[in-house]
């Protein structure tokens, strides 16, 4: 379970359906683990890509550290390789070679032991009527708990 949510990739949950998802380790240098501490990552463009048995996530934003005046030299958008299982690695790349299968990260977060992780969703993109209808249930939802609170609320 984590433990402290850094960043979560919302956009991801609207544009696509996910059908699985897979935690993933990921290959920091020191000042990026900072500036992932910081709360300075984004996760809106990125997505992942199985190549050469690895996984790597593109795409995915971590601001430079500011090292007290100094700036500490690391790419901010530079691919960083995932760690995972090789079994995880063939299940995932069995799994994009289907037809409008992606990886995208939806959360990035430290574990209870301190470990940087990212939760990877297997997805696959929504049309633009499910998302439509998403959006509808979304707001029916929120019209009936506000009509439960509000006749609670004249008892």
């Amino acid at each position: 379970m984590p433990s402290e949510v850094v960043a979560t990739n919302r956009r991801a949950r609207h544009e696509y359906a996910i059908l699985d998802t897979i935690e993933a380790g990921i290959g920091l240098t020191g000042p990026e683990v900072k500036s992932v501490r910081a709360r300075r990552v984004s996760l809106a463009e990125a997505y992942a890509q199985v190549e050469d048995g690895q996984v790597a996530i593109i795409g995915m934003h971590i601001a430079r550290y500011d090292a007290g005046g100094r700036q500490v030299a690391a790419e901010p958008a530079r691919n960083r390789r995932l760690l995972l299982h090789k079994g995880e690695i063939r299940r995932l790349e069995r799994a994009v070679r289907e037809k409008g299968v992606t990886l995208i990260p939806l959360r990035m977060y430290f574990n209870s032991r301190g470990y940087a992780k990212v939760e990877l969703g297997l997805c696959r993109g929504k049309r633009e009527y499910e998302k439509r209808e998403a959006i509808k249930r979304r707001d029916e939802q929120r019209r009936t708990e506000q009509a439960i609170r509000e006749y609670q609320r004249r008892r």
